[in-house]
This record gives structure tokens, sequence and C-alpha cells, in this order.
């Protein structure tokens, strides 16, 4: 059995979109805290890019594994 560097990298992002996601959810009527970012949810939006990443990486490492 093989290492794949993909599993633990999917669950990592994976675990940190889930927090980042939720935390700029839970702060999103706080506009002094977005007010630097153009009133933009930075927290909100990189954590859906995280939570995405980390699916990808999971299925794909998932998917590998399922071929050897």
């Amino acid at each position: 059995m093989q290492f794949d560097l993909r599993l633990p990298i999917g669950i990592l992002f994976t675990i940190y979109g889930v927090l980042l996601t939720a935390y700029g959810l839970l702060s999103k009527n706080n506009k002094e805290l977005y007010a630097r970012s153009l009133d933009i949810n930075i927290n909100l939006v990189w954590g859906i890019v995280m939570l995405i990443f980390g699916v990808v990486m999971f299925y794909f490492a998932k998917r590998g594994s399922k071929k050897s």
C-alpha cells in the first residue's frame, strides 16, 4: 500500500474550509470586520474555495486508491 499525499491534504483543507466558512457565515453582519476588504466577506469566500479544494483532493485520493 502506497502513501497518497492527497488524502491528508484533502482532509486538512476540508476541515479548514468548513471552519472558515462557518466563521464567515457567523460574522457576515459585522461590517467593521470587512471594511478593509471593500465589504467582501473574505472568510466566507476563501472558506468555500478551501472546502471545494479539499473535497476534490479527497475525491482524487479515494479514486486513486480504487484503481490499484
